[in-house]
């Protein structure tokens, strides 16, 4: 599936619905939906995003999505089923995260915060230090663990999977992502 430049500006400031279900154990924070998400109304959907290759990597799943043309319903349950959920910290669709008001990231953090206190995942991870440390005010925050938890979550801020993030690759992402699956309880220890 592929869109047209205009058919994708089409979409600019729409929204992409939470992937959340019962039994949520690790969410996944975005930063906001590019345009190709928000076409396809599927998370991370870009042909160039990397999330579910390292997911699958990581081991945090166990089966390969093909996320291009969106999301399949049987692919949605199965994230599902598994205890993975994902939100956005900004709802509104942009070609780039650049174009987003700080105050858009502050408000993001209000309405996870929101979200957080009501799904009660066991991890929290933003995929994305520069975003994190938007929203939530941590101008020096570095990749991993953070040492505040949100609610009762553990927090993290991992990498993002854009391949506009060129210096991460499949691999390292793959070992973040294995980390927060792990304190999921997604990923066994080994």
């Amino acid at each position: 599936m592929g869109f047209t430049r205009e058919e994708l500006e089409s979409f600019r400031d729409a929204t992409v619905p939470d992937l959340i279900g019962p039994g949520l154990r690790l969410l996944f924070v975005g930063i906001n939906p590019g345009l190709w998400t928000a076409a396809t109304q599927t998370h991370f959907a870009h042909p160039g995003n990397r999330f579910y290759p390292a997911l699958l990597k990581a081991g945090v799943i166990g089966w390969e999505i093909d996320r291009s043309g969106g999301f399949t319903e049987h692919d949605r349950n199965r994230l599902i089923a598994r205890g993975i959920g994902i939100t956005n910290l900004v709802e509104r669709a942009t070609a780039r995260a650049g174009e987003l008001a700080p105050a858009e990231f502050r408000a993001g953090r209000h309405r996870l915060e929101t979200l957080v206190a009501q799904r009660s995942p066991v991890v929290v991870a933003v995929a994305g230090v520069t975003a994190y440390r938007s929203a939530f005010s941590r101008p020096n925050a570095k990749l991993g663990r953070q040492a505040e938890g949100l609610g009762e979550a553990e927090l993290w801020a991992v990498p993002n999977p854009s391949g506009l993030n060129a210096h991460e690759t499949t691999d390292s992402l793959a070992r973040w992502y294995r980390k927060v699956g792990r304190a999921a309880g997604l990923v066994p220890r080994t």
